[in-house]
């Protein structure tokens, strides 16, 4: 897989910046749309942990995370995971930017890019998964912060 391919998805909240950074960058944030039991330090150096029991129509139970390379609130938040294999890490790269959307409502453009997959087919496997992953975890965190809907 070359270095073109990556992980990139974008969603308007209808939130200020600071609410949308919040509900990615906090353990009760996080827990309330995603995860059970996450862990975040958001500042370079510190760490991440994302864990989830019995997590959505499969129940899937497990952890990943690691270190968070950069954090600028509430604009910025880079970390690094291993979502395909415990000897390498992707990056994940999620800005939140001010904005309006058409019919002038004030909001939040999260746009999350992810990159470092390895060329192998377990690398391809888990890049794929990680797209429909991140493209559903961005609609939940859409309706926890807009709706207040909790996971």
């Amino acid at each position: 897989m070359s270095n073109l391919i990556e992980i990139n998805h974008a969603v308007f909240v209808r939130a200020a910046p600071e609410v949308v950074y919040d509900a990615f960058t906090t353990s009760d944030g996080l827990d309330g749309w995603f995860t059970s039991g996450a862990q975040v330090d958001p500042r370079p150096g510190g760490e991440i942990c994302f864990r989830w029991v019995d997590w959505g129509p499969d129940r899937v139970t497990g952890e990943d995370g690691g270190p968070v390379l950069e954090a600028q609130a509430p604009s910025c938040l880079i970390f690094q995971w291993y979502p395909d294999n415990p000897t390498y890490p992707t990056t994940v790269e999620i800005k939140f930017q001010s904005a309006v959307d058409k019919d002038g409502t004030p909001g939040t453009i999260v746009r999350l890019r992810e990159y470092g997959y390895q060329d192998t087919p377990a690398g391809l496997k888990a890049c794929i998964d990680c797209a429909a992953g991140w493209g559903e975890a961005l609609t939940l965190l859409k309706f926890y912060v807009e709706h207040n809907i909790q996971y």
